[in-house]
This record gives C-alpha cells, structure tokens and sequence, in this order.
C-alpha cells in the first residue's frame, strides 16, 4: 500500500475518533498512532467532558501508546490527527520523539505544526517531526466547521430563552 493510501487509511480511522468526540458535544479532533502498520493508541477530545485543558486527542493517544509500547519514547511510531496540534500537543510529540505526523486539516488560530509556528521542525530542539498535511483535509475541515455552526446556533438558541 503506498504512503498516500496508508495515510488515508489511517486518518479515517482519526476522523472516528474525532466523530466520538462530536457525539459528546466536544471539539471533533481524533487521533490514532501506528506502530509497524497497527493502531496502537486512539484518543479523541475530551476537554469538555473531562473538564481539564489536558484531555487533548494526541496527548491521550501518546499516553496509551506509551503504555503499549512500554516506554515514553515513540520513534517508531506515526500520529495520524485530524487537526493541526497546538502548542501542548506539539511539544508533547516532540517530546516522544514521534518521528511523523499526518495532518487533517491546519489550523490558522492556533495551529503549531506550521501556522502560527512550527514546533514540530525547530533545528535548536534534539528531535524534529516530519510532517505530512492535508490528508483528507475536505472532510476533516467540514467536520470542524459544521460542528462550530451549530454550536453557534446553539447558543443562539440559549440567548432566546
């Protein structure tokens, strides 16, 4: 199977995660690491549900891949994510030495993995990720903003009453 089709293959399998995460009325961002071409860790957000700025996709997929794996270093692995990670997320990937991210969609507001910066590639650190965007990004991209035009209607409808 070639890159491209892995790629996809596994970000469909984040976007089930960010699905989970929608279901709760949370941000939809899913997240899957790979290891020798098997999901070892699935994560989706939970900021709202878990109630703490923590309960972030990739930080709950590097923390059950790290469990599998056995150790806090990732360097064999790949994350597939929906979105862009921000500044916790990608420092904590650096972290684990993930040697690759596959990215969904970017993230202008606070996207860094190269829209507001590029943690991911700061020659100064000890580890730099390879990055790989806009896979699937249509469906990542509509997920995001569909979920943030209801919620605005939501909203909407709790000013009314």
């Amino acid at each position: 199977m070639s890159d491209n089709k892995l790629d996809e293959k596994y970000m469909k399998e984040a976007i089930k995660q960010a699905r989970k995460a929608e279901a709760n009325k949370d941000v939809p961002i899913g997240c899957v690491i790979v290891y020798q071409d098997k999901i070892i860790a699935r994560g989706y957000n939970r900021r709202n549900m878990d109630k703490t700025t923590l309960a972030h996709a990739e930080i709950l997929a590097i923390k059950k891949a790290s469990k599998v794996i056995g150790d806090w270093r990732l360097e064999d692995c790949t994350m597939y994510v929906t979105l862009e990670p921000c500044q916790m997320c990608a420092g904590a990937i650096v972290q684990a030495r993930i040697p690759r991210v596959v990215i969904g969609c970017m993230n202008p507001k606070a996207g860094c993995a190269g829209s507001i910066l590029n943690l991911l590639d700061i020659k100064e650190f000890n580890h730099q990720v390879e990055v790989c965007r806009g896979v699937m990004e249509e469906e990542c991209s509509s997920m995001m903003k569909n979920f943030f035009a209801w919620l605005r209607e939501s909203k909407k409808g709790k000013n009314l009453t």
